[in-house]
């Protein structure tokens, strides 16, 4: 394995604790149709594939979406999400706990860090800027209109190139199937992490290289 210089971060549930947030933009929004709200946990399975998928999924589970015919009315809601969440994506959310101080450890052994991420790009933006240390991350990059989003691995080659460096000197940090599928398709080596939106089983099936449980062993794998 190369050297690694390069560290790649998923947003929510793998550096900042994003699931009440998320849970509160989408339910507020829902609200104006005469929703009722969702309980937060079940973001955890609506999550990971971008927002528009997300409102898909929570229109889905209250059995207003099915498919084509359904549309004209998901892009109205999600259109409505974007605009909330443009004004309430940070609101109470939280690094999780070591998060900080491992993106500092790794800045001190040479490892610059970078987030990349299916949130709206403004929106990763903001919640970053927001909520973390200046300068912490090098870069980061959301979803993108125009772009594939995760998994496919555009987004994640296009931070390494950005960055410097090739695919072989990445590590790749995801809480989600998605975000293992992203990593290994980039050619990074691909770490899942238990303190995110999903479980064990669902990163080792995505082919993860490493699973960690804590923050505190991340800077043990560089």
């Amino acid at each position: 394995m190369s050297e690694i210089k390069l560290a790649v971060f998923d947003l929510d549930g793998t550096i900042a604790n994003t699931l009440d947030n998320l849970a509160f933009c989408a339910n507020s929004v829902t609200a104006f149709y005469g929703l009722s709200p969702v309980e937060s946990f079940r973001f955890k399975y609506f999550v990971g594939d971008g927002s528009r998928v997300q409102m898909q999924r929570l229109l889905t589970y209250k059995g207003l979406y099915s498919g084509e015919k359904d549309e004209p009315f998901l892009e109205e809601v999600y259109r409505r999400y974007l605009a909330f969440l443009m004004d309430h994506c940070a609101d109470d959310v939280v690094p999780y706990d070591g998060i900080i101080e491992a993106v500092e450890a790794l800045g001190r052994q040479g490892v610059k860090s970078v987030v990349f991420s299916n949130k709206p790009h403004d929106q990763a933006v903001k919640v970053v800027d927001t909520v973390f240390p200046k300068d912490l991350f090098a870069m980061v990059r959301g979803q993108i209109e125009g772009y594939p989003r995760k998994p496919d691995p555009a987004g994640a080659l296009c931070l390494a190139d950005k960055m410097g460096v090739s695919a072989s000197e990445c590590i790749y940090f995801g809480d989600t199937n998605t975000d293992m599928l992203t990593g290994k398709a980039a050619g990074m080596l691909t770490v899942g992490v238990l303190w995110g939106f999903r479980e064990r089983e669902e990163l080792e099936k995505a082919g993860a290289d490493i699973i960690i449980s804590t923050p505190a062993e991340i800077t043990s794998l560089i």
